[in-house]
């Protein structure tokens, strides 16, 4: 660790307590750690959108925030539990190191899937006495589905359960794509939707494959239809009109025109460049 870290970090401990303590900010010292639960979850959304935009200043500022309300919560757990948060950097520390034999031992691993498997085990062997406990573990319920479905999926095919190439995992996609085809009667029928089901997590599986996250890929996609149906709207009131008094083809057309109008955008980095 640099001095400037070392610096950065007791720096960020004391506004923490400058906030918290005597004198402070009345908000801060409002908080516990169960007010502040909804901002951890709100921070790390943001951190995602920002890792995904691909722009370093404003990773670094939601990733400087996450990491605020981190030490901001270690603190609030000194004072509603006597936990320090040294004692629970030093656990956190000591869990790697555990978990990390082929770096801090003697033992030897083929690679990035092996690392894995072998933390996933090691960390079942830690529970201790749970001979039953299966491999996938518990996840917090408020865990977006998406994201639940690729951490089940990472969990199974760390033991060997899973497609050797994400051709099998695309076949999957396209099978149970025929079965909402022969499941579609017109109605929709709890098999049907179990179906559709199956077509989600299939999905995710195929994106876990391709090294893609659904999660971030599916909020990239909203946001693209949101851009290209605003676009629609903007153009269809230059008539005087709205969706609902213009045709499908008409639509249809000014969706492409949008379409096109990204695509011939420049990019960031040509914007750069230039």
């Amino acid at each position: 660790m640099t001095d400037r870290e070392r610096r950065a970090f007791a720096g960020l401990i004391a506004v923490c307590r400058k906030l918290r303590g005597e004198g402070g900010c009345p908000w801060d010292r409002e908080q516990t750690l169960t007010t502040m639960t909804p901002y951890l979850t709100e921070e790390a959304a943001e951190c995602g959108e920002a890792i995904a935009s691909g722009e370093a200043p404003h990773m670094a500022e939601e990733l400087g925030d996450l990491g605020f309300l981190v030490i901001f919560c270690l603190d609030l757990l000194r004072d509603e539990h006597g936990i320090e948060p040294a004692e629970a950097l030093e656990r956190a520390a000591q869990k790697l190191i555990r978990r990390h034999p082929h770096v801090y031992g003697d033992a030897v691993i083929g690679g990035g899937d092996a690392a894995y498997r072998q933390w996933q085990e090691i960390k079942r062997a830690e529970k201790g006495g749970e001979e039953h406990r299966s491999l996938l573990g518990d996840q917090p319920r408020s865990l977006p589905a998406l994201v639940a479905a690729y951490r089940v999926q990472e969990k199974a095919g760390a033991v060997g359960f899973d497609w050797p190439e994400a051709s099998g995992a695309l076949a999957k996609v396209r099978e149970e794509t025929g079965e909402i085809e022969r499941a579609m009667t017109g109605d929709t029928t709890p098999e049907l939707a179990a179906e559709v089901g199956d077509l989600l997590f299939a999905t995710v599986n195929l994106a876990r494959h391709l090294r893609v996250d659904p999660e971030r890929e599916l909020r990239a996609a909203l946001r693209r239809f949101r851009e290209r149906f605003e676009h629609v709207e903007r153009r269809l009131a230059e008539s005087g009109r709205t969706p609902s008094q213009a045709s499908l083809a008409e639509m249809d057309e000014l969706w492409e025109e949008a379409k096109a109008g990204a695509r011939s955008a420049p990019s960031g980095l040509e914007e750069k460049k230039s």
